[in-house]
């Protein structure tokens, strides 16, 4: 399902990426940018930098904004888990 750019739009002008982050990532302030450990690494050492549009991290690469930090965290975990809830044959409530 495509989304509207507008609404796309909308929705990045009105996230303040720290806050979105920070709520998955324990984020510590640094300047201009907020870094953390990588969500998507698993690693020990902060490689993952959050700036005031866009997310990068030096260690894997990943790079991007509010909405493909929510597509990979959220959509990511659900479609891994999705196969298995059909395989069983009925609804497993694996997320709320």
């Amino acid at each position: 399902m495509a989304f509207p750019t507008a609404l796309l739009e909308e929705l990045r002008a009105r996230t303040r990426l720290t806050t979105l982050i920070g709520r998955k990532v324990p984020l510590d302030g640094s300047g201009r940018h907020a870094k953390g450990c990588c969500p998507f690494l698993g690693e020990k050492m902060p490689s993952f930098y959050v700036y005031e549009d866009v997310f990068h991290c030096f260690g894997c690469g990943e790079h991007g904004d509010a909405i493909s930090f929510v597509m990979l965290t959220e959509f990511a975990a659900r479609a891994l888990v999705w196969p298995f809830r059909q395989r069983r044959g009925h609804c497993i409530r694996a997320f709320p």
